[in-house]
């Protein structure tokens, strides 16, 4: 081989493998933005932890080739617009954000950033027009948590078999929320012939308020839709639920955890797993507007058979045979 061939040859190979260092090296930075989880929190949560354990897998470290900026609303509805902005302005690759009222600040906020969103109805909170084709920045997964608002009162009467009032504590501000409690919790309602009692909560201190009235309207059962005041609040919600001895019902297991007695919504370790194959595809060239708005397919009944004993409440086993976990 003559010397200059030798030469090129090994400026070739020197730049293709100083390419390769490049594109290995190559840090990608996402922004994670919960609407009331305080972001200390986000470090040992475990949905969050099966998000970054699906990117590991995907082939993305921490710290390595992989910056995460975690970012909180902090159940501060008004400052969602505020956060969108300053999170836009870092100029992450990825934004991965839980809560539809929170995406729509964060669509008003870019429409080149790409957005992977956890949220309940998309299409009825204008994020997408259709989800087979979304378009745009935005995509991910959705809930369907209006879809299973009938399942959650069904289980509570399965549960309470004398069951015949509910209180349901909602923010109206909640768009989603507020169809599911005027729209989707009369019908179903009607068809196990329960009364829906609407008690309406915009902020904090509202809900001890409501507690104090439904001394005097006492329900058999309570129901709380998802939703970033219920998320906030969940600690002082489950202990004012368990004071009035109260049977109760949530749309994610998180209050259970907490002390609540059930929930019955979609499984957020397989969301969360699915919304980081999402961030890996975008990461790698992929356009949000092609991807799909998925739906979840896997579902839990988690149920906290401590605050069954505390409210006087015996499940018979057949209840609790169909059980994701029950807490002891």
């Amino acid at each position: 081989m003559r010397r200059r061939d030798f030469l090129v040859g090994l400026w070739g190979a020197t730049v293709t493998s100083g390419v390769q260092a490049q594109q290995a090296q190559k840090v990608h930075r996402i922004a994670i933005v919960h609407p009331a989880m305080p972001v200390a929190a986000m470090t040992n949560d475990p949905y969050f932890a099966a998000f970054l354990e699906k990117l590991r897998q995907l082939g993305y470290r921490e710290g390595t080739n992989l910056v995460v900026a975690r970012y909180s609303g902090e159940g501060r509805t008004e400052h969602y617009a505020h956060l969108a902005r300053d999170v836009v302005g870092s100029k992450p690759d990825v934004i991965f954000v839980l809560s539809s009222r929170m995406a729509r600040h964060f669509k008003q906020a870019t429409t080149t950033i790409p957005i992977v969103g956890s949220t309940a109805d998309p299409i009825a909170q204008g994020l997408v027009p259709s989800l087979a084709r979304p378009g745009g920045n935005v995509t991910g997964l959705t809930i369907l948590n209006r879809a299973l608002s009938g399942k959650r009162l069904e289980l509570l009467k399965e549960a309470v078999p004398k069951l015949a009032r509910v209180a349901v504590f909602y923010d109206p501000a909640a768009a989603g929320v507020a169809r599911e409690v005027k729209e989707d919790l009369p019908v179903a309602a009607r068809a196990l012939r329960l009364t829906i009692q609407p008690w309406e909560v915009r902020v904090a201190d509202g809900f001890e308020e409501v507690f104090a009235a439904l001394n005097k309207e006492r329900p058999d059962g309570l129901y709380f839709p998802s939703g970033p005041l219920v998320n906030a609040n969940r600690r002082r919600i489950v202990g004012s639920a368990l004071k009035s001895r109260l049977p109760s019902v949530y749309s994610t297991r998180a209050p259970v955890d907490a002390g609540g007695l059930m929930s019955y919504g979609a499984d957020y370790d397989d969301l969360f797993r699915r919304a980081a194959v999402y961030v890996d595809k975008i990461l790698k060239g992929a356009k949000p507007g092609d991807l799909p708005v998925q739906q979840a397919t896997k579902f839990e009944l988690v149920i906290n058979l401590t605050a069954a004993k505390q409210i006087g409440l015996t499940l018979s086993p057949e209840f609790l045979s169909p059980a994701n976990q029950v807490i002891k």
